[in-house]
């Protein structure tokens, strides 16, 4: 089990380790490389259900959004790392993805991701928990696509769809985000202290 002071690039090479920050006691490394690109955090907070902490999220990107289209314009590199601050159930992650994804798509769009998602049904299946300070990560890189890892090991072959990457950033950057706090936060808010959530 990775230690609750895990680095949110935890799985990229020793170079790639600058100055960190603290989220919920996570340690998130301001910037990273991502298959020969470097990425900055765009923002990083925290998700809460009710008053307890699930996980710390971390996004980075080649430049700075504090727009969602100009976000999901944008064709380089990026990643999204979730680090988990209990023990999650995959089955339970797994339908707040495929909730998260059909409460922020147009009917029109939703047949087409929702062929993706048997995939990502395996992925979870072949996961059953995870455990506090574990990662769960989504990288999108051009011209490869969208590669989802646990634990550092990559989950079969990447997703070709960007319909797909968008659909599941809009969990959390969408009209109806999975936290409103965390969605400003990953757009590089200040995400504010929080005693409790309903």
């Amino acid at each position: 089990m990775v230690g609750m002071a895990a680095t949110a690039t935890a799985f990229m090479a020793p170079h790639s380790l600058a100055a960190d920050r603290d989220v919920s006691g996570v340690k998130v490394s301001l910037s990273l490389n991502l298959a020969g690109k470097s990425l900055e955090l765009n923002g990083a907070g925290t998700r809460y259900r009710g008053p307890f902490k699930v996980y710390t999220a971390a996004l980075y990107t080649t430049q700075k959004f504090s727009s969602v289209p100009d976000f999901h314009a944008d064709n380089g590199s990026k990643r999204l790392v979730l680090t988990m601050l209990r023990e999650v159930d995959s089955a339970e992650m797994g339908r707040m993805f495929i909730n998260g994804v059909q409460k922020n798509i147009a009917k029109n769009d939703l047949t087409k991701v929702l062929l993706e998602l048997p995939r990502m049904g395996e992925i979870f299946a072949a996961n059953k928990r995870l455990f506090p300070g574990e990662q769960l990560v989504i990288d999108w890189i051009p011209a490869v696509g969208m590669q989802i890892s646990v634990r550092g090991k990559p989950q079969g072959e990447a997703f070709n769809s960007p319909e797909f990457f968008e659909a599941l950033m809009n969990i959390w950057l969408g009209k109806a985000p999975a936290d409103s706090q965390l969605k400003d936060a990953l757009l590089g808010k200040a995400e504010p202290e929080r005693l409790s959530r309903s």
